[in-house]
């Protein structure tokens, strides 16, 4: 008798951030999970506008800080396009001018860098639905 394998959803993640080697190094650590997969990069606002409109990911990780369009921007622009587009801003610093301008872009959680290792996946899973 074959026992069928319970098939669990992948939340599907965009992330962006102009410095290739911490994006290598999300990718690194969500790749590790088998419930979430990194569909696509990007380095500034702009790309990441085009892709999340393009993909449509569960989850989008963006930095606040880019080149092009900042992350603020670029969240504004997604969820102007896509209201249920889910975005979490992640950021180096702590000011809370960039909290309260990333809640008023749409932004579904604000993350600092500092917590990434230990609150991270636990906050695509919750945004993703799982």
């Amino acid at each position: 008798m074959e026992i069928a394998k319970t098939l669990q959803r992948e939340i599907s993640v965009l992330v962006t951030d102009d410095e290739p080697l911490f994006v290598e190094m999300i990718k690194a650590m969500l790749s590790a999970e088998e419930d979430i997969a990194v569909v696509a990069t990007a380095c500034n606002g702009r790309s990441a506008v085009r892709l999340a409109q393009e993909l449509r990911p569960d989850v989008i990780v963006m930095d606040v800080s880019m080149p092009v369009m900042d992350g603020i921007e670029a969240t504004r622009v997604i969820r102007d396009s896509d209201p249920d587009a889910c975005v979490m801003i992640l950021t180096g610093g702590t000011a809370p001018n960039d909290v309260d301008r990333a809640r008023k872009a749409g932004a579904a959680a604000y993350l600092t860098k500092d917590r990434i290792a230990t609150e991270l996946v636990a906050e695509i899973r919750n945004l993703g639905g799982l």
